[in-house]
């Protein structure tokens, strides 16, 4: 049922029901571009320096402790980062805060590439940190309020591939860039996606989800009108009729809603997964570069040739998980990844982690199978939480992965200074089954159910 001519939006369930009842259009896969630009760009920056630290560390003479403070230094900006932007998206709207963490991380890219000693390129990578930790989680919270519940996983997925192919373009230009022209081009190219910054203030609207849940509904009928237009352009046919909808009863934002009755499980579930697994992701393809360099002592174009393999693995599984994720569902995906993925590294630790090849086969599975969880979060957990606190519980989470992006290098270097890789390889491993076990016993299923429905 359409609204009376003349009287506009009155609440957010009408925004839903509006949204719902729009076709995957040109127009949504151009905005998936768009933004997607930046996100690659996010993960190309994020993973560009393990690429380059086999150049970087005997022109700075690092020592094991000082790459795992370099490593370490990024993420704690990227904590730091996902916790203001998700701040700020939720008091001036997701379009800001993802252009500004877009400039900030971009210029602060070429900052890295300028970076004259190791205390500089520190802070420089402390400071784009902050900015790539906060573009992700606000991004795919817009991409997540633009989608409709049926198939909404494969909406959001398809877009987060981009950030498994940033990872796979960070390892093929290391390969080509590094061993020819040094590390600071590399990460000099990181400042690019400055422009699609730029271009996005012309392309996208703001999130009518979010502009209804500030009672901003004004501003709201003018972006899903201008949504439906480009709609209906894109595909040349009239949108359906609006289904009737039904009134919803609107909530101020409270700590209720990530630590109240209803969401405190959720919240410390999928703050595990979190946890989990960048714990384990990162910990491994942060370091697997510089292992193969430094105890196997193979030459750098083999080893980053090594370290490619694992990112063509870590994009076959996140396409897998794009394209399965819906049938199977989000709880049951994730206890089988997480499971899985622990295998091969507790095989690792047990059999002993004593040649090059041994590494690169079960490491290689392993990471690529809980890489798959790196996207599938990214889609389960916006469902979790109401539009009034979305963008910061989605925050929120992702300093988990933060967190453990921080201690996960920094463990694998105390590790091999101490007791050797393979207690690495059984320690990743536990957590990876310790994260199965909580899904498995505490997860909540989503998939093609309404946000509004799932997350009152």
């Amino acid at each position: 049922m359409d609204n009376p001519p003349g009287l506009g939006l009155r609440s957010p369930a009408e925004v839903a029901a509006r949204l719902e009842r729009l076709p995957i259009s040109p127009w949504h896969v151009k905005v998936r571009v768009v933004v997607g630009v930046a996100t690659f760009f996010d993960a190309y920056n994020a993973l560009a320096i393990a690429y380059a630290l086999p150049v970087i560390i005997p022109e700075f003479q690092l020592s094991t402790q000082k790459v795992g403070l370099l490593i370490s230094a990024g993420y704690l900006g990227q904590l730091i980062g996902a916790l203001l932007f998700g701040w700020m998206a939720e008091r001036i709207g997701r379009k800001p805060a993802i252009f500004w963490s877009i400039i900030l991380y971009a210029v602060f890219s070429i900052f890295c590439a300028a970076a004259w000693d190791f205390p500089s390129l520190v802070a420089m990578r402390f400071v784009q940190g902050v900015g790539l930790g906060g573009e992700v989680p606000v991004a795919v919270t817009y991409i997540s309020e633009l989608a409709k519940a049926q198939n909404r996983g494969r909406f959001v997925l398809l877009f987060e591939m981009v950030f498994p192919v940033g990872l796979l373009g960070a390892a093929l230009l290391g390969v080509w860039i590094l061993p020819h022209f040094g590390w600071r081009p590399m990460l000099l190219l990181g400042g690019l996606p400055a422009f699609a910054a730029l271009a996005m203030g012309r392309i996208i609207p703001e999130s009518p989800r979010w502009l209804a849940s500030r009672r901003r509904y004004a501003e709201a009928e003018q972006a899903l009108s201008f949504i439906e237009r480009e709609v209906e352009r894109s595909t040349g046919t009239p949108l359906a009729p609006v289904k009737p909808w039904v009134w919803s009863e609107e909530k101020a934002p409270s700590w209720a809603d990530l630590f109240g009755p209803r969401y405190l499980r959720r919240t410390l579930v999928i703050w595990v997964a979190w946890f989990a697994t960048y714990l384990v992701n990162y910990g491994l393809i942060t370091w697997l570069p510089t292992l193969y360099r430094t105890m196997f002592h193979l030459p750098l174009e083999t080893a980053l040739q090594f370290s490619l393999v694992n990112s063509v693995a870590g994009l076959f599984c996140s396409l897998a998980c794009a394209l399965w994720m819906d049938h199977l569902g989000r709880k049951r995906w994730a206890v089988l990844a997480f499971f899985l993925g622990a295998l091969p590294l507790l095989v690792l630790w047990w059999i002993g982690p004593d040649t090059p090849l041994r590494v690169l086969v079960l490491a290689t599975m392993a990471s690529a199978i809980i890489n798959s969880m790196s996207l599938g979060l990214y889609v389960y957990t916006p469902e979790l939480y109401p539009t009034r606190v979305r963008a910061i519980a989605v925050g929120a989470a992702t300093a988990w992965l933060r967190l453990a992006s921080i201690i996960g290098p920094s463990f694998v270097g105390l590790m091999v200074a101490g007791s050797g890789i393979g207690v690495v390889f059984l320690g990743f491993g536990l957590v990876a089954l310790f994260a199965a076990a909580t899904m498995a016993m505490f997860g909540v299923e989503t998939r093609r159910q309404l946000l509004e429905t799932i997350s009152p």
